[in-house]
């Protein structure tokens, strides 16, 4: 029971700080401070999905970017013909990722390995060059939206603080559905996949089938996140499906504690919090952030959330 109520203790409080953020943020500059929380949400889903595939199937994606890159795409090019209503956007957004996922994870689940890592990276390199050949919507130059995504009509999200709680719900709904995934017999199947595939298949599990499945379920989460992204940033471009915003999803998932769902929110906010602060110190920020990766990655292997474990387990001995 203590372990239990341990568990679920960190994900409440990692949704509260998110939630009492705003009312931080009106004591300072508002607007500069949602904006970068909302991001950091949104970046969120997208780690939370790629956490899915990678800490409990095992499949490391190197073009989930990609997914995102759709999501934003799809609100564009809407509010570009002047359809900007969020009922119908969105439903697009997810179903037009859901299709790419199943399409390109059709080929990419009969890999395995670094093998599965490369053909992922290819599908996503395929699509940010389709993205730069639309010159109708920009091509390399990206597209500005004209207006934010509305609600039956209502432009509730053009306030940044609707936008904010809107963001927070999508990850909160997107963490607890991930949870009830991975809870539930599907998730215990595909789960097992990644620990001894062949034993899953003895017993009578399609397993291709199961991964399949978890990919179009990551790459709607994706395609989510990047709807919401457009609608934050007001612009897109083919960068946010690029090989190194796919690698910086990696990066979130790593840095936060990966197969743990809530470390990937954890890795989001952490890597962009320190992008902002060390970006405002010097231009060569990555040359900071890189070794603290590789100290993260040497000396705690679960992430923050195994730096913080540990930490914890040793001023209790001592």
């Amino acid at each position: 029971m203590n372990f239990v109520r341990r568990t679920e203790a960190l994900p409440i409080a990692i949704f509260l700080v998110l939630a009492l953020a705003p009312v931080a943020a009106s004591f300072g500059a508002e607007t500069y401070l949602l904006n970068l929380f909302t991001r950091v949400m949104i970046y969120g889903i997208a780690a939370l999905a790629l956490d899915f595939l990678c800490g409990y199937g095992g499949l490391v994606s190197f073009g989930h970017a990609a997914f995102v890159g759709i999501g934003a795409y799809t609100a564009a090019i809407f509010g570009a013909h002047g359809v900007s209503e969020i009922a119908i956007t969105l439903p697009v957004a997810l179903i037009v990722s859901a299709l790419f996922a199943y399409l390109t994870g059709t080929v990419c689940l009969r890999t395995k390995s670094v093998y599965f890592i490369m053909i992922t990276l290819a599908f996503g390199q395929m699509i940010y060059f389709v993205a730069g050949s639309l010159s109708p919507y920009g091509g390399d130059d990206g597209l500005t939206l004209k207006l934010r995504s509305t609600l039956f009509g209502f432009p509730i999200l053009q306030n940044d603080r609707a936008l904010y709680y809107a963001v927070l719900l999508f990850l909160l709904g997107s963490y607890l559905l991930l949870r009830a995934v991975v809870a539930s017999r599907f998730g215990r199947v595909f789960r097992g996949s990644k620990e001894n595939p062949t034993r899953m298949a003895t017993i009578g599990f399609h397993v291709f089938s199961y991964q399949r499945v978890a990919y179009v379920i990551a790459g709607c989460l994706g395609g989510l996140s990047g709807f919401l992204l457009a609608n934050a940033t007001e612009f897109v471009s083919p960068s946010y499906m690029s090989w190194q915003r796919s690698g910086e999803l990696i990066i979130m998932v790593l840095f936060g504690g990966i197969g743990t769902l809530h470390g990937a929110i954890v890795g989001a906010a952490a890597f962009l919090l320190l992008e902002d602060m060390l970006g405002g110190i010097t231009e060569n920020w990555k040359l900071i952030f890189g070794p603290m990766l590789v100290l993260i990655v040497l000396f705690a292997r679960g992430g923050l959330l195994g730096l913080a474990t540990s930490i914890k387990e040793r001023l209790s001995r001592g």
